[in-house]
């Protein structure tokens, strides 16, 4: 191979190499927005705020290049309290929270259930035992967005309120 060519391998392979994990870690919203959506509302019930934890974002992360592939909502079994949830568009790490937090009102405290709809995802939200947030956001393949947020320790316990 020519020292030409030698070169211009040396400088387009970093470039390819750093275009592909851009193309994960730019599309990632910052962790104070995904802390500043969950606490407002947390503080909405009286819960304290979740902190971010870099081990429990670094399995979020992980998980969601996972599903990079298919961008698929399926939970990954793992240790966490999890949410999921993807988008077209300009789905933001707010829009995200949004969505979850979007099915308090279907959440009845007095009969600690779900009546009218899906409220699963807003009771993990507002668990007053998971105390450690990490947040992932990433496009998939297909041109999607995958969210995921994890949770430790856990919540969502049948028969426990949430806060």
């Amino acid at each position: 191979m020519s020292s030409s060519r030698i070169n211009s391998f040396l400088i387009i392979y970093p470039l390819i190499a750093l275009t592909l994990f851009a193309h994960f870690s730019i599309s990632q919203n910052t962790p104070q927005d995904f802390l500043d959506a969950h606490n407002k509302a947390r503080a909405e019930v009286g819960v304290q705020p979740l902190i971010w934890n870099h081990t429990v974002a670094d399995y979020a992360l992980n998980y969601a290049h996972k599903r990079y592939g298919d961008c698929n909502l399926e939970h990954s079994q793992g240790p966490y309290g999890e949410n999921l949830a993807e988008g077209w568009g300009k789905l933001s790490s707010v829009d995200a929270v949004n969505m979850w937090v979007g099915e308090k009102s279907c959440y009845d405290y007095g009969s600690n259930s779900c009546n009218g709809g899906e409220c699963h995802h807003y009771t993990q939200v507002v668990w007053r035992e998971s105390t450690h947030l990490g947040c992932a956001r990433v496009q998939c393949h297909n041109g999607w967005l995958f969210v995921i947020c994890s949770y430790d320790p856990p919540g969502n316990y049948i028969g426990q309120h949430p806060y």
